[in-house]
């Protein structure tokens, strides 16, 4: 499919992002043809892959991911989606099969990606499972544990110092020189259309109805925009009627959205959520429409409260990882704020493992 540009409207065969800066779509949405999804032939066994009929790419590239549990967390009065029980242990292997499986069907013969961790682990093992060289550009200060997936899958690592942003304009430049071909997590529209798939599986898993909320973890807004792309083409195909509330959940001192929409984040940077310390997300504007469009919302965390609920998730079994725990953290925020009752239907994404360290 090709890529087109919600700006101003180019459309490319295959390009990272467009010459007027801004980030790409697909230039078409597929939908199923079934108008009811009591006529559709879900097969859970093929994992995320079981919705196909939405993705706009072929499975080229597969570990068997997806379709992760759906459980009851009484002590948050929630449902927790289990996205850290995937491969490489985060939700980001949704984004990276799609992505590898772009990759593959447009030729690609090398491919980069920036990281703080989860996504450059995705991207190199899935990469290595189609059989292409990687390069993962890091911060410097990344940790070990996460290098260690990176590296076990052969993909070359590039320690940069200085901020996340460094990391990224370090990355981009290797694109511009021809290194290899951008597999990321924050431009390419492949990786959003991988996450889109969690929106179905809640659907599928709630027999097609929809939570009133969903609250998570927004960076760059690769969950958050995943999500709101998987539940509208949901609706535009029919299968449900209603967008659930999207509610995000920033780190404190990296927390532009809440900014934005409050004036929040006042406090010190929450060092504890590692992997959405993102100042400048690139597709800023499409989260912000996303909230608008859903009535949804988003507050900064404290590194105090994250701390704290991740001892409350760990205590109740869920070993996540600590930006896991942001989401949960924001849960009891929203309430206490009473832009959630006690009695609505929520879904909180747990998103990577604690086995990573």
């Amino acid at each position: 499919m090709n890529l087109r540009c919600s700006e101003c409207g180019r459309e490319y065969d295959d390009r990272w992002r467009c010459e007027c800066g801004s980030p790409l779509r697909f230039a078409e949405r597929p939908l199923p043809d079934a108008a009811d999804p009591a006529d559709a032939d879900v097969d859970t066994r093929d994992g995320l892959w079981a919705f196909d009929e939405f993705l706009p790419v072929d499975r080229h590239v597969t570990l068997g991911e997806g379709y992760t549990p759906l459980v009851d967390a009484p002590e948050w009065d929630a449902r927790f989606k289990l996205e850290y029980v995937f491969p490489t242990g985060s939700f980001k292997d949704r984004g990276a099969t799609a992505t590898l499986s772009r990759a593959v069907e447009v030729g690609a013969e090398t491919v980069v990606e920036d990281s703080s961790g989860n996504a450059g682990a995705a991207i190199a093992t899935y990469a290595a499972r189609a059989g292409l060289p990687a390069e993962i550009y890091v911060p410097a200060d990344v940790k070990e544990s996460k290098l260690k997936a990176i590296r076990r899958s052969g993909a070359g690592v590039v320690r940069v110092e200085g901020s996340r942003e460094d990391v990224t304009d370090a990355c981009v430049e290797a694109v511009e020189r021809g290194d290899g071909w951008y597999a990321s997590h924050a431009w390419n529209p492949a990786f959003f259309a991988g996450t889109a798939t969690m929106a179905y599986e809640i659907a599928h898993q709630s027999e097609w109805s929809v939570p009133d909320a969903v609250v998570m973890p927004l960076g760059h807004g690769t969950m958050f925009l995943g999500a709101y792309r998987g539940f509208s083409a949901l609706r535009e195909a029919g299968w449900i009627d209603d967008l659930p509330r999207l509610l995000g959940a920033q780190a404190s001192g990296y927390a532009p959205i809440a900014h934005e929409l409050h004036g929040d984040d006042t406090g010190e940077d929450n060092d504890v959520a590692d992997g959405i310390q993102i100042r400048e997300p690139v597709q800023r504007d499409a989260i912000l429409e996303a909230v608008e469009e859903t009535d949804g919302d988003v507050v900064a965390l404290s590194e105090s409260a994250v701390a704290t609920e991740l001892d409350r998730l760990h205590d109740a079994g869920f070993y996540v990882e600590p930006t896991s725990a942001v989401a949960p953290a924001a849960l009891r925020e929203y309430r206490e704020r009473g832009v959630l009752d006690s009695d609505d239907d929520v879904v909180v994404p747990l998103s990577g493992s604690g086995l990573k360290g």
